[in-house]
């Protein structure tokens, strides 16, 4: 049985089968959809360059356009990056000054599983550890998020 916790609620518990659950809150008011994407990328050989003849203008531009896709998704997930850091005051403002409702999430790893609002800042630290609990029981919520 694995339970460890910090001083944000953010929860990372085992259930009886072995799987790694993460309850937590979630501080802006959208998934991340790209999240663990670039994961995918290829690593670039270093040293490698292309000389002036036509061979290798023809072999650089075939690498660029196998390559196009994931500079796009790199480019994609920097602006979301830098959408977040802009965001996020605002949206922590907006909860704590306007009582906006936490919304404690869970992910099965780190896909998306279950969502749900909670309430205020204590309301939803409740909740998370009542969550938690149930999974490492082996109870975890009904599914909501991330089928298909």
């Amino acid at each position: 049985m694995t339970f460890s916790t910090d001083s944000l609620r953010r929860v990372k518990v085992r259930d009886p089968q072995g799987q790694t659950w993460r309850v937590t809150r979630r501080w802006v008011p959208w998934r991340r959809r790209l999240k663990g994407s670039l994961d995918a990328l290829p690593d670039l050989p270093g040293g490698t360059s292309l000389g002036d003849d036509p061979v290798s203008l023809v072999i650089g531009l075939v690498l660029l356009v196998l390559l196009l896709p994931f500079l796009l998704l790199v480019l994609v997930a920097g602006l979301e990056l830098l959408l977040l850091l802009l965001v996020l005051p605002f949206a922590i403002l907006g909860r704590v000054l306007l009582g906006r409702h936490w919304t404690v999430e869970v992910r099965r790893g780190f896909r998306p599983f279950w969502e749900q609002e909670t309430g205020d800042w204590q309301a939803s630290g409740v909740r998370i550890h009542e969550v938690a609990d149930a999974i490492r029981r082996g109870d975890p919520p009904a599914q909501t998020l991330g089928r298909g």
